[in-house]
């Protein structure tokens, strides 16, 4: 991985702060709209968008918390259902939904959090839309994570396949091609090895394969 430690921190938070702005910028433009003159009913919409922004804000923080910080660092296993309802959450200012099928009957936070970071890889292939089906199985003390997109003109973005490979995409490293490269790095902690493919029917799949028993 020819990206010194600077850039590849400058990159992810970068990438991290953008997914922050848009939620914080419904509530910047709500609070404009209530400070200035106009009917009850625009009064209320603004309040509306103001209550969305803020739910965005603090679900994408959870969310990237977990993902990121050191919630997912911590030994042990996890909460299954806090999990999911962070991510399912989060998702809910993204255009995809999820499809949950996690086969396996436990997980450590240490897999939560790459399950985490796959699925935002999914949103680089789901930007109009589909369903991200997440499938956990577990044999031999391994575990095979597979996130499958499915929906209307998918797309496998070559930055993304050589970033999770750990190589520098054509163009250079850059905040918007970080992230898969991070999900390719808590995979490798874990003793895995990522794949990614696009089907003939157009479906995406990412599969970290491999996946040691975590204690």
């Amino acid at each position: 991985m020819n990206l010194d430690h600077a850039r590849f921190a400058a990159f992810l938070s970068a990438r991290l702060c953008h997914d922050i702005v848009s939620p914080a910028a419904t509530m910047s433009l709500s609070l404009e709209m209530l400070d200035s003159p106009g009917s009850a009913e625009e009064k209320e919409q603004s309040e509306r968008m103001l209550r969305e922004g803020a739910h965005g804000v603090t679900a994408t923080l959870q969310f990237l918390r977990y993902a990121f910080g050191s919630m997912g660092l911590q030994p042990g296993t996890a909460d299954v259902h806090q999990f999911k309802k962070l991510t399912d959450e989060y998702l809910r200012f993204q255009k995809p939904s999820i499809d949950w099928d996690l086969g396996a009957p436990e997980l450590s936070f240490a897999e939560a959090r790459l399950i985490m970071n796959l699925i935002m890889v999914c949103l680089t292939a789901t930007v109009r839309g589909g369903v991200i089906h997440v499938n956990v199985r577990e044999e031999n003390n391994q575990k095979t994570l597979t996130l499958t997109c499915k929906g209307d003109r998918l797309k496998l973005k070559e930055d993304v396949v050589k970033a999770l490979k750990g190589e520098e995409p054509d163009h250079g490293w850059r905040p918007e091609n970080i992230q898969p490269l991070f999900a390719k790095l808590t995979c490798d902690s874990l003793g895995g090895t990522l794949h990614a493919r696009q089907m003939a029917d157009g479906t995406v799949v990412f599969m970290a394969t491999g996946i040691k028993h975590q204690g």
